[in-house]
């Protein structure tokens, strides 16, 4: 996954933050959401677009209205993007089914006893 063509392929639209902050907010559009086209990407090698699309879709959003400052937010939306798509493209490694051990299932089973114990104590002994 090359980082620097991903970050060139990313599209931002505007608009104004929600929430307090006077004139400033309501005067200039700091909100950003990052847009990521994962069908027409050439920063990512065709098994990754494949692991992408498989998990996040064909299209990934990132929108951030953190900061007074649309360059800031830019950069924000752009790093949580890349974050997305890296946790994407990892390869996971299958799990082994394993069988517990005769230890842990005792364990297991003693602790059972002792809050079955527990339990049977708090019960009322007038019936």
């Amino acid at each position: 996954m090359d980082s620097e063509s991903i970050r060139s392929e990313i599209a931002f639209r505007f608009s104004r933050s929600s929430g307090p902050g006077g004139q400033h907010a309501q005067k200039s559009s700091t909100r950003v959401e990052a847009l990521f086209d994962v069908e027409e990407s050439v920063g990512l090698s065709e098994s990754e677009r494949r692991r992408v699309l498989e998990k996040l879709g064909p299209v990934v959003r990132a929108i951030a209205q953190d900061e007074r400052s649309q360059l800031r937010n830019r950069e924000l939306a752009t790093a949580r993007i890349v974050e997305q798509l890296q946790e994407a493209v990892k390869v996971r490694r299958p799990r082994r089914a394993t069988k517990p051990t005769k230890a842990s299932q005792e364990r297991r089973l003693d602790e059972k006893k002792q809050r079955g114990e527990t339990k049977r104590l708090r019960r009322s002994t007038g019936d």
